[in-house]
């Protein structure tokens, strides 16, 4: 019997007059103690899902078609009252950012004490059953932790401790939207164990949302995959994954890298996803303009969803053909590979290094005690010795909190050296001219564009900001300023009009051009970029990627890329470091450090990442956090 089931739901906005159906006829059901994933890109429709089910839909957004039966209660026939009863109690939410979820001036105790009280938890059984639920999630010293605030936890412990807020009230439905997005993959697998453990022990019905098409695979029974408000396709997780018959679903898995087998150039999917305005305009299939087999119909009129095999449903006139395969075959079928085999650079190594490191040491002191009279230093890099060569992609991989910006920190000149040295192209940075090779031929790409841009700049003064500085470098002087930006919009795949916009008036994806553009203008020899695809889009991540490989080879850039996604790496990177707690324990050419990783630690990021087979076991056992 179906815990909830969702019929032939949609929801209306109100856009100038206009009446737009921002979901659309979206049906499923979840049974007890399953796990439906909802995977999709953003603007797909994902979170707006679960903000119905909870009975937050924004204002002018109405439901205008559909049920929401929750334990053979239609949820849109509660008053608020009634419904917000549920709230917490029958159904929990697991958010997708932990540390902004946490209130930041309460303890983890307040905090969790705060939410018993809500559940009716009597006064003397809450510290016990908060204690109980820390315990459950694997948190270390529970007791210690409550006194504890969430800027003083890294995001996989804020994860555990949401988790076990959501499941103190044994729940019959949890909705957990994104809740790894934001964390290192050792985390990421960690959280997913202890969901799955959880679910199990509560026997507790799961709703995931998710981008991660590969991941939802893993620890799902079912996917349903929207596009702008539809459900494109429907079924069992492996089936959708491994046999999907909508172009949509097959794009997405494709156009992620692989951390095992033959490495492909990643095929990225064309233009973006519309918006809601965007959506009264489509009268038929809304992924037809990106859709490589489009057809006439296709924008006739919107496809019915019908069912291709037993239980698996799409929607689509012209669904794909999947070939038959053996059924332990990982790999796409001949013809499907997205591309061909990938090398990534690998550099001048018969020049002279652009920066080297040696024995770069960074250690920050902290004082603690009543009085602040103890010192405590706190090691972010130790010793650590890194050449980087013209042209070459260089990985730094690691945990949150390993020390690789802090190493980023210290190529760009951010940060000072507690110990050791930094050359720019030979020059010791202490030097004058060496500070200046730094600002002139190494620049640094931020990881979120979102703060990054100046909301009130113009994208052709964000792009050619260096020409405002005291020290515009000679070979700009002799580029007009409006010349360049129309190069560096031609560099990073913007269109001509994209220079008088502003950030709010572009995508993500649109965002981290722009902020790839800006660290491009004084044509510098090293970019620096930090975690730069962590928060986007699979067919965003890719187009980004390939761009960075393509500005690479025109202009002979090298590249230092900090990431926690070891496909990411491997993909652009032909030498990786591997870090843990400042230190480098590993290092190598990429492909033999992931294919046969000698450190314990490596071992265990390569086993945390997602295999791109689902029949293989994942995730893998807990690890200390």
């Amino acid at each position: 019997m179906s815990m909830l089931t969702i019929e032939n739901l949609t929801l209306t906005a109100r856009l100038g007059g206009q009446r737009v159906d921002v979901l659309r006829n979206v049906s499923f059901s979840l049974q007890r103690g399953k796990v439906l994933g909802l995977v999709g890109e953003s603007g797909a429709g994902k979170s707006m899902i679960g903000r119905v089910i909870a009975g937050h839909i924004p204002a002018g957004f109405e439901v205008t078609q559909g049920r929401i039966v929750f334990d053979d209660t239609d949820l849109l026939t509660l008053d608020r009252k009634a419904w917000r009863r549920l709230l917490g109690r029958r159904i929990a939410f697991i958010p997708q950012e932990p540390l902004t979820a946490l209130n930041p001036v309460m303890t983890i105790g307040q905090t969790f004490l705060e939410h018993l009280a809500h559940l009716g938890v009597a006064a003397g059984k809450r510290r016990p059953l908060m204690l109980e639920q820390l315990a459950s999630v694997h948190l270390p010293k529970p007791d210690e932790m409550v006194a504890r605030y969430p800027h003083e936890l890294s995001g996989g412990q804020c994860q555990r401790i949401l988790i076990a807020m959501a499941f103190a009230a044994n729940p019959a439905l949890i909705v957990a939207d994104e809740p790894t997005t934001a964390l290192d993959v050792v985390s990421q697998a960690n959280v997913l164990r202890l969901l799955a453990e959880q679910r199990r022990a509560h026997h507790t019905a799961m709703l995931l949302i998710t981008h991660d098409l590969r991941l939802a695979a893993h620890v799902c029974d079912d996917i349903a995959v929207l596009y702008a408000g539809e459900q494109v396709e429907y079924g069992p997780a492996r089936e959708v994954l491994r046999g999907s018959r909508h172009h949509y679903t097959f794009a997405l898995d494709h156009a992620t890298p692989d951390v095992h087998g033959p490495q492909r150039q990643l095929p990225a999917l064309g233009g973006q996803m519309p918006g809601v305005s965007a959506l009264g305009g489509i009268s038929g299939c809304r992924f037809a303009a990106r859709c490589p087999q489009q057809h006439a119909a296709c924008v006739a009129e919107p496809p019915e969803l019908v069912e291709s095999t037993s239980g698996h449903w799409v929607r689509c006139i012209a669904p794909r053909e999947v070939a038959a395969r053996a059924p332990d075959a990982a790999a796409p079928v001949a013809g499907e590979a997205g591309g061909p085999e990938w090398q990534a650079p690998g550099g001048d190594t018969a020049a002279p290094p652009l920066v080297e490191l040696q024995n770069a040491t960074l250690r920050y002191t902290a004082r603690r005690g009543l009085l602040g009279q103890r010192k405590v230093h706190n090691i972010a890099v130790n010793e650590l010795s890194l050449k980087v060569q013209p042209g070459e992609f260089v990985g730094i991989v690691g945990e949150s909190g390993s020390g690789k910006s802090s190493v980023a920190r210290l190529i760009v000149g951010a940060e000072a050296l507690t110990s050791g040295r930094v050359l720019i192209e030979g020059q010791e940075r202490i030097s004058a001219r060496a500070l200046r090779l730094t600002r002139e031929h190494v620049q640094m790409i931020f990881q979120d564009p979102h703060s990054a841009l100046n909301p009130r700049r113009s994208v052709y003064r964000l792009l050619t900001q260096a020409y405002e500085s005291d020290h515009v470098p000679s070979r700009l002087e002799r580029h007009p300023r409006q010349d360049r930006a129309r190069q560096l919009l031609n560099d990073v795949g913007l269109p001509d009009d994209a220079l008088t916009r502003f950030p709010s008036q572009l995508s993500g994806g649109q965002k981290q051009r722009v902020n790839i553009g800006r660290a491009l203008c004084v044509m510098p020899r090293l970019v620096v970029a930090d975690e730069i695809v962590s928060g986007l889009d699979v067919s965003v991540q890719a187009q980004v990627l390939n761009l960075l490989l393509e500005l690479g080879r025109r202009h002979g850039i090298a590249l230092v890329l900090i990431s926690h996604d070891l496909s990411v790496v491997r993909y652009l990177c032909s030498r990786v470091l591997v870090m843990q707690r400042g230190h480098v324990v590993e290092q190598g050419r990429t492909e033999a450090v992931f294919a046969n990783p000698q450190h314990p630690y490596t071992r265990l990021l390569v086993a945390s990442v997602p295999p791109a087979d689902p029949s293989i076991a994942w995730p893998p056992a807990l690890v200390a956090a």
